[in-house]
């Protein structure tokens, strides 16, 4: 069957799912059952033959809609805290993974850039961290202590101070994609050229792996945080952008709803970030090498697990739970 024709024989079927979707029409759980059981079937015969089709988008996100529909119906005895964070924001993340790969790939290009930008230019690493913040950095190294910036203040104060200003970072990555995204991206530009340059500076002293070790210790998750923060900056600007088969205002509805839930799970890990600088970063210098390297790999795998493995061992759970009970 041509592309057309398959449009054309489903096209009233579909627009009954979309009333479904945004509560114009009332459904029962059997009733949303049944749809989601002909989406798949409709969505499996256009993969298989329009794979590269916008059709096949514009299916595979009706289908996501209605089974996240589905599943809230059925689980109103489950705590819907906990529902946030262990299945609606693995499904979203796995619904987008597109927009988390495109941020993946503009943390590395930009964080290249730095790192390349502070090797060739002298001046560029006081031109972004600033002179006062360089010099007292290079003091600290004479004095044997790269990462003494981190044991100042108090701790609940260091904690406290940083926490508040990661999230705001964060809130700025993500809100500024209302800006048809292009603010998420030079917010995300900018913290990813110094996070390049910055790393660089103290390779090019001579006590990388000390930085390292101060450094990622809360880095990991901070930073990581951050790229799903962006992820939802780029969902947000491309529910403007390209709103597909939607009216622009549903498209911005949808991207909202869903982008704000994949930032609001960063906060967790944002904090926990805070956290470890706060209390733990500062003791660095005095670690073990094996301990420092624990904290920073487990705080990686964590985080990674969570946006990276976990959002495909959902979808294909649920899936086949729904396969087998609907």
């Amino acid at each position: 069957m041509r592309e057309i024709a398959f449009i054309k024989q489903n096209k009233e079927k579909w627009l009954e799912f979309e009333l479904a979707i945004f509560g114009k029409a009332k459904k029962n759980p059997d009733e949303l059952a049944n749809l989601y059981i002909q989406m798949m079937n409709d969505l499996a015969y256009a993969q298989t033959y329009y794979p590269k089709s916008k059709t096949v988008v514009y299916l595979n996100h009706l289908a996501s809609q209605i089974y996240q529909k589905i599943y809230k119906t059925k689980r109103t005895d489950r705590n819907q805290f906990i529902d946030f964070f262990k299945i609606d924001v693995p499904l979203l993340v796995y619904e987008y993974k597109r927009y988390l790969l495109y941020a993946f790939a503009l943390f590395f290009v930009t964080v290249s850039i730095g790192v390349i930008s502070a090797r060739y230019d002298q001046d560029f690493v006081r031109l972004i961290l600033g002179d006062e913040y360089v010099n007292m950095t290079l003091e600290n190294i004479k004095n044997g202590n790269p990462m003494a910036v981190y044991g100042s203040g108090s701790n609940w104060g260091s904690f406290i101070g940083i926490t508040v200003n990661n999230l705001f970072v964060g809130a700025k990555c993500y809100f500024y994609g209302i800006f048809a995204g292009i603010g998420t991206f030079t917010i995300f530009l900018q913290n990813c050229i110094m996070l390049g340059s910055f790393q660089y500076f103290f390779y090019e002293q001579g006590v990388f792996w000390k930085s390292v070790r101060g450094i990622w210790i809360h880095g990991s998750m901070e930073i990581f945080a951050i790229v799903i923060e962006t992820t939802a900056g780029f969902i947000l600007g491309a529910s403007i952008l390209f709103p597909k088969t939607f009216s622009r205002l549903n498209s911005f509805k949808i991207g909202f709803k869903n982008s704000f839930k994949i930032f609001l799970s960063t906060f967790p890990f944002t904090i926990s970030a805070g956290f470890l600088e706060g209390f733990i970063t500062r003791y660095s210098i005095d670690m073990p090498n094996w301990l420092s390297s624990f904290i920073i790999l487990i705080t990686l795998a964590i985080i990674s697990f969570y946006y990276l493995i976990y959002p495909f061992i959902v979808h294909k759970k649920l899936h086949s739970l729904t396969a087998e009970n609907l």
